[in-house]
């Protein structure tokens, strides 16, 4: 019987797993794709939102690798907030927590005598990157390649 239970443990680890690493992707590429937007369009069109450009140095290798690791948190926790509910509220919720922590965390750092817009802007691009990621699960989990968490 404790075997049974292992397997089921084990099987449920590497499904967290997966939906770990689906999301870390999805939050490593929607980085790429709004570090890229930032630079080339924002930063250039509105001065305003200069603060938003960064350069393609140490400190973005970081950023990039706290949001992929941010990712996989999201990921093993998404699995376990929707479960096999169809309640659209634990989905949105979920994406709204984590898009909020990440996006008023990064608020410290901007110079306040202009900091609203950037920081509507770095809380807005925080909630896309999670709400791409949570799209990214469902879908997986729509194609069966990840397994909702059951219990």
């Amino acid at each position: 019987m404790t075997r049974i239970l292992d397997q089921q443990y084990l099987a449920e680890r590497l499904e967290s797993l997966k939906a770990g690493m689906i999301a870390g992707l999805s939050l490593s590429f929607a980085f790429l794709i709004t570090s890229l937007f930032n630079n080339l369009v924002l930063a250039k069109y509105f001065p305003i939102l200069s603060s938003l450009q960064r350069d393609f140095n140490w400190y973005w290798l970081l950023s990039g690798a706290i949001a992929t690791f941010s990712g996989l948190l999201f990921g093993v926790t998404y699995r376990y907030i929707i479960r096999t509910d169809q309640n659209p509220h634990l989905s949105s919720g979920g994406v709204l927590a984590f898009g909020l922590v990440r996006g008023l965390s990064q608020i410290e750092g901007l110079n306040a005598s202009s900091a609203f817009l950037p920081s509507v802007a770095l809380v807005s691009e925080s909630i896309l990157w999670f709400a791409i990621a949570a799209i990214a699960l469902d879908t997986a989990i729509q194609f069966s390649w990840l397994k909702p968490f059951s219990h």
